[in-house]
């Protein structure tokens, strides 16, 4: 409890929270312009969730499938989002995307190739065409490591292991922000001219997520919206189907999608390939959402094993390909004593990524502050009600290069506040009071109860009593998270923990609201009291903030320009088959 509580100071032009590829790529695109920016990383430079990303980036090359375009990329994009996306968002992001997965490859990632020597693809869920670019089941860390060398060759200066706990807002305008610095615990005031909140989205408020327990703790969303940015979409939060369920360490714990892409099969314990019953056409490779539910569905009536799960199976295929192409799988799994070249693997549905965020206008990537910027998961819009697998990598290097651009073509610091004296004194007595908290609740039963909570009442499947009641539990989460013991150093886990449920708070309201207020049942959320998706809830929910706390608005998504809408009609569908 000794730190110091004199704040260090810094200053830049552009200060980008999160190391991860969104906020990597704005960071080389402001670089490459001669901007002064700097990045700041909760974790060691390098270490970001992004690497946890493993089956691939999407792209219309048509490496394989030359019939492919970037409108049939983006009728699939807005299809697997049941058309709540924001169809602005999804044409940039599949115009846009081929360049800049030429431009990785001329930054030396190291993409696997097919025999011609172009980039090799593979199919992923609810994919007309085989657009997935790949390195083996290792994609996301490739894409970091190849961003980070980038960023290292333009000499982008970085911060890490630094907890940004506010921003800071003057007369209506981004001036910076407040943090602490985790190796020494002083607090740090960074002030900026313009600020870009890239910092992942929020799946770790629930029991079983595919995030490390610290990470995705909705960080970024509470901090935009505690600073007076709507969010949007917050009830869509996207279930993986197949996540680790032991060892109980890495319950959770993601397998990729390209176990299915190359061809994997989901059994019961009575021998069924059940996805013929769900998804005859599309089976394994039906929307993430659908699969997922059939996954749940089976365990919920008694076929699943007895860790409440189902089995994955790619043993059918060559035990060399399967090394080829999974070779992160068939490690993971041999620590493990599963050799997945001869044996299936126990999966289960696991909360994996967020479609809801921070409202942006995503031809800028600006929020409804001035000089405050989001770029990639923590944002809204690009996915809808379901992301399609794949996008999520090339949702973060798209539009961190239109941030970077942007940002770099209108800075003007003369317009910006400087961060007043009063604002950060403001914010490190709020840490010091945290830190000093001598209350009756740990942060770690607040994380724990929380999650039970969202797991429970917002989940895979929801209905009106359940989602009340959890709006009640979270009430009465809200009064002991007030009397708090935390009594810790602020380098400690404890604290951070404490600085979390801050976080985790703010963000799970506004996905039980959402989700309390659409009734129906569209993508990624599932109602069981409305199990039909209705047109007049074709609309995006914004949870608007308020001197009061929130009210709920909302929003007409748009329509597709015309050549999307044509490759919409054109009802281009996976061919599963192809796989057999």
């Amino acid at each position: 409890m000794s730190t110091p509580t004199t704040p260090e100071t810094v200053s830049t032009s552009v200060l980008i929270i999160g190391a991860g590829g969104a906020g990597l790529r704005t960071s080389i695109e402001l670089a490459r312009h001669g901007i002064d920016c700097l990045v700041l990383g909760k974790r060691p430079h390098g270490d970001a969730h992004t690497i946890w990303a493993a089956g691939g980036i999407n792209a219309s090359l048509g490496s394989l499938d030359p019939e492919d375009r970037w409108a049939i990329h983006a009728a699939d994009t807005l299809d697997e989002g049941h058309f709540v996306n924001d169809p602005t968002a999804v044409e940039l992001l599949c115009r846009r995307a081929p360049d800049r997965i030429r431009e990785l490859e001329e930054w030396g990632m190291p993409f696997d190739r097919t025999d011609d020597g172009t980039i090799n693809q593979r199919y992923f869920g609810a994919q007309s065409f085989r657009r997935t670019c790949f390195v083996g089941d290792r994609t996301g860390q490739a894409l970091m490591d190849t961003l980070v060398q980038k960023a290292m060759d333009l000499e982008v200066p970085y911060r890490e292991n630094l907890y940004i706990t506010d921003l800071v807002v003057e007369n209506g305008q981004a001036a910076g922000a407040v943090g602490v610095d985790m190796d020494g615990g002083r607090p740090v005031a960074f002030d900026a001219d313009a600020v870009v909140v890239a910092a992942g989205g929020h799946t770790s408020l629930y029991r079983r997520s595919s995030s490390r327990p610290d990470e995705n703790t909705g960080d970024a969303q509470a901090l935009a919206f505690n600073a007076g940015v709507p969010l949007r979409d917050m009830e869509f939060v996207q279930f993986h189907p197949t996540g680790k369920v032991t060892p109980a360490a890495e319950a959770g714990h993601l397998v990729t999608e390209a176990v299915r892409g190359e061809g994997g099969r989901l059994y019961n314990t009575e021998g069924e390939r059940f996805m013929e019953r769900y998804s005859p056409d599309q089976m394994e490779l039906d929307a993430r959402d659908v699969v997922a539910r059939a996954n749940e569905q089976e365990i919920r009536e008694g076929r699943g094993t007895t860790n409440d799960a189902v089995l994955l199976d790619i043993s059918h295929r060559d035990a060399d390909f399967i090394r080829e192409r999974l070779p992160r799988m068939v490690e993971e799994f041999a620590e493990h004593g599963v050799d997945i070249t001869e044996e299936p693997m126990e999966v289960a549905p696991t909360a994996h990524y967020a479609m809801g965020g921070i409202e942006v206008d995503f031809e800028t990537a600006r929020t409804a502050v001035d000089g405050l910027y989001a770029v990639g998961e923590c944002t809204a819009g690009v996915h809808g009600a379901n992301r399609l697998g794949g996008n999520s990598l090339i949702e973060t290097i798209v539009f961190g290069q239109v941030a970077g651009d942007h940002i770099a073509r209108t800075l003007s610091p003369d317009a910006s506040p400087a961060l007043s004296d009063a604002a950060v004194r403001d914010h490190v007595a709020t840490q010091d009071t945290l830190a000093a908290a001598e209350g009756d609740h740990t942060p770690a039963e607040i994380t724990d109860r929380l999650r039970d909570v969202m797991w429970k009442h917002a989940g895979i499947l929801r209905n009106e009593d359940g989602l009340i009641d959890g709006l009640r539990k979270l009430q009465q989460l809200r009064a002991d998270a007030d009397n708090l013991s935390v009594q810790a150093d602020r380098t400690s886990r404890r604290y951070e923990r404490a600085q979390n449920v801050r976080f985790m708070l703010t963000t799970a309201e506004t996905i039980l609201r959402g989700a309390l207020e659409r009734a129906e049942s569209r993508g990624a959320h599932a109602r069981t009291d409305y199990d039909e998706k209705n047109p007049a809830w074709r609309q995006n929910i914004r949870c608007v903030p308020t001197t009061e706390g929130m009210e709920i608005a909302f929003q007409d998504p748009g329509r597709p320009s015309p050549s999307v809408q044509q490759a919409v009609d054109e009802e281009h569908e996976l061919d599963y088959h192809h796989l057999e």
